[in-house]
């Protein structure tokens, strides 16, 4: 048995592990399209399978011959219209999940060499796309906890806090946090 820190035995994924699944952009589109088309590809439109490539890939890489319009594996998903190259955002989603805080817009923008503005929409369309996940939900009894904190004489001295201190009794004037 090991006597390693922490959860040593969990297998995860090493940045110098991601750089070289993704070593390029065309990889990175065909990891994207094996995870969302695993059963075969779909018009991001209307959901035809009956579909083509188009030889040259403009302006999209895929044709729908139900709905008569181009596509590509972003089309009706959160990065959608998203000019960031998907090496990127395989990068980005990586960072997102393996951060044991939330990534800023600032940090992504210095990690991956895209502008701040551009970082912080990268960021809000992976917490949109984790947000439309319903296909897994808790199951089984859900425990609630809750405390209160603060009060209005928070800012007093000690000697007038001990005057009052069977007034500050309870919830009146804290606020709640629930968990």
């Amino acid at each position: 048995m090991s006597k390693a820190p922490g959860k040593h035995y969990r297998k995860e994924i090493s940045l110098m592990d991601m750089f070289n699944m993704f070593p390029d952009n065309e990889a990175a589109t065909r990891w994207f399209e094996s995870v969302a088309w695993e059963d075969g590809r779909l018009c991001g439109h209307c959901g035809s399978v009956h579909t083509s490539s188009v030889k040259n890939g403009k302006p999209m890489p895929y044709w729908c011959k139900g709905c008569r319009s181009y596509f590509s594996v972003k089309t009706g998903t959160p990065l959608q219209k998203s000019n960031v190259p998907m090496q990127k955002w395989c990068i980005a989603i990586y960072l997102c999940l393996t951060s044991p805080k939330p990534v800023s817009s600032m940090q992504l923008h210095r990690d991956i060499k895209v502008s701040q503005p551009t970082a912080w929409s990268m960021l809000q369309r992976i917490r949109e796309a984790w947000m439309q996940d319903d296909e897994y939900t808790f199951g089984g009894p859900v425990e609630v906890d809750e405390s209160y904190f603060g009060s209005r004489h928070s800012s007093m001295s000690n000697r007038k806090r001990k005057e009052l201190k069977d007034i500050d009794r309870g919830a009146v004037g804290k606020r709640a946090v629930v968990a």
